[in-house]
């Protein structure tokens, strides 16, 4: 039986902007997504007329309410295939995190369909595909770095960052998206990203002005909740982290190193201080 691996990489928003909301509930945002090394493994296989998941991870549901079956149930409809399909994800990408973990596996389950069902759908169909599941698998399925905007549908690529290492540190607590931007309504936002700026920056290949323009206005509801991501983002700036943030909704806060000895270091006290559940050191991927 014909198998299809993929590795589903993760990312970090870089600058995150609330622009306004829409009458079905999305809102309107501008964003600066960069893929990183971080990845969950997956392997697909057709099978019969189910889609039947397994994973290594027992929090994880393993129907409707995975994006994976979501993804998969989707692209059967559309497409009106009538085999069915097993997959088996090895996580590796933290819960709840802001590092777009279900996205990216939906995303990974859009291109396997297409693949393995030989739908020869193009890179832009499979992007529109992704948009039915939720706002960040478009930017999954195309990966690298980008400028996300609409409901993070409309994508635009940009060049990749300048060489730097990437600490990324998820705490004990989850995050909820819809909570985050709920609570975001009801609260003015004192200062909004020069993400313009910032994708200029990165046009340009200018890492110093890309770490200047670092900000997330969804920190000012999550951090009021978690101060631990405050302190994790002091944590990695004493370490020599060049600038830190917090990735999505939270509550993962990632670090950028321009210098590896410096990262490793950081690497190194961090996970001496148990100041994290999880902690990565990785690179833009």
């Amino acid at each position: 039986m014909e198998t299809y691996r993929t590795k589903a990489y993760a990312k970090i928003n870089l600058g995150l902007d609330v622009t306004g909301r829409l009458p079905n509930g999305y809102h309107q945002v501008r964003m600066i997504m960069q893929q990183i090394g971080i990845y969950d493994e997956l392997v697909f296989e057709r099978a019969g007329g189910d889609i039947v998941i397994t994973t290594d991870n027992k929090t994880l549901p393993l129907d409707e309410k995975n994006l994976i079956y979501k993804a998969a149930g989707h692209m059967m409809k559309t497409y009106g295939i009538c085999k069915g399909l097993r997959v088996h994800l090895n996580k590796k990408i933290p819960i709840a995190a802001g590092l777009a973990g279900g996205s990216t596996d939906a995303a990974a389950t859009i291109k396997a369909m297409n693949h393995l069902f030989e739908l020869n759908l193009p890179l832009s169909r499979l992007m529109e595909e992704g948009a039915a599941i939720g706002a960040d698998v478009p930017y999954c399925i195309l990966g690298g770095t980008a400028l996300a905007e609409g409901i993070g549908e409309k994508l635009t690529p940009l060049p990749s960052l300048p060489a730097c290492l990437v600490l990324v540190a998820k705490p004990e607590a989850s995050v909820s998206t819809p909570y985050v931007y709920t609570r975001l309504d009801a609260m003015a936002i004192p200062h909004h990203p020069d993400i313009d700026g910032m994708a200029d920056s990165i046009k340009a290949g200018n890492l110093g002005g890309i770490l200047e323009r670092m900000e997330n206005v969804l920190e000012i509801v999550t951090i009021r909740d978690h101060p631990v991501i405050a302190a994790l983002k002091e944590r990695m700036l004493r370490l020599g982290a060049a600038g830190s943030l917090m990735s999505g909704s939270g509550p993962t806060v990632f670090g950028i190193f321009e210098k590896e000895d410096t990262a490793q270091k950081a690497y190194r006290i961090m996970k001496e201080e148990a100041c994290a559940k999880e902690l990565f050191l990785t690179e833009a991927h």
